[in-house]
């Protein structure tokens, strides 16, 4: 499958938070806090920064032209590390190799520091970033616990995109 990565426009947010409502509901095993509104609903993702060119990035992550699933990333800025903010392929796409080639794009395309964070119960979510981050350096990168945030799991590495 060809995986590409396509900027979502404002006037694409609707989509967008459609995908939110499936992210948010796989998010909820994890996070039990998470529920939904007497309308069915999870509360809506804030996309406002994502739309005002500023530092946030929203992708739509496309396989053969499909939506397969979206990455919400902040940009490095000032000495903050470039950071996964959301990440999601929805089941079909899973296991196929289309998130870790979206996340492999996503770093060479903000080349420098990384900070990729995952909640402490969301084995499945390190597993994943820990292969494609081992591959992705060759096993350079950095791996610790936060304990302020309740012992997630924290990757640190270096991008550096060379053409």
């Amino acid at each position: 499958m060809n995986v590409t990565l396509k900027e979502v426009s404002q006037e694409q947010e609707q989509t967008l938070q459609n995908l939110f409502q499936l992210y948010e509901y796989e998010f909820s095993a994890y996070v039990p806090s998470l529920q939904v509104n007497s309308d069915g609903l999870f509360k809506s993702a804030n996309l406002m920064d994502y739309w005002k060119g500023s530092y946030y990035h929203a992708f739509f992550i496309l396989a053969d032209d499909k939506i397969a699933g979206f990455a919400l990333v902040r940009e490095a800025n000032n000495d903050q590390p470039n950071f996964i903010e959301q990440f999601f392929v929805l089941h079909y796409f899973s296991g196929k190799g289309i998130g870790k080639r979206a996340a492999n794009t996503i770093f060479d395309s903000f080349p420098g520091k990384w900070q990729v964070l995952q909640i402490k119960n969301n084995y499945p979510a390190q597993a994943f970033w820990r292969n494609v981050i081992t591959e992705y350096t060759n096993n350079n990168f950095e791996e610790r616990y936060d304990k302020e945030d309740d012992r997630s799991s924290v990757q640190e590495f270096l991008s550096m995109k060379t053409e």
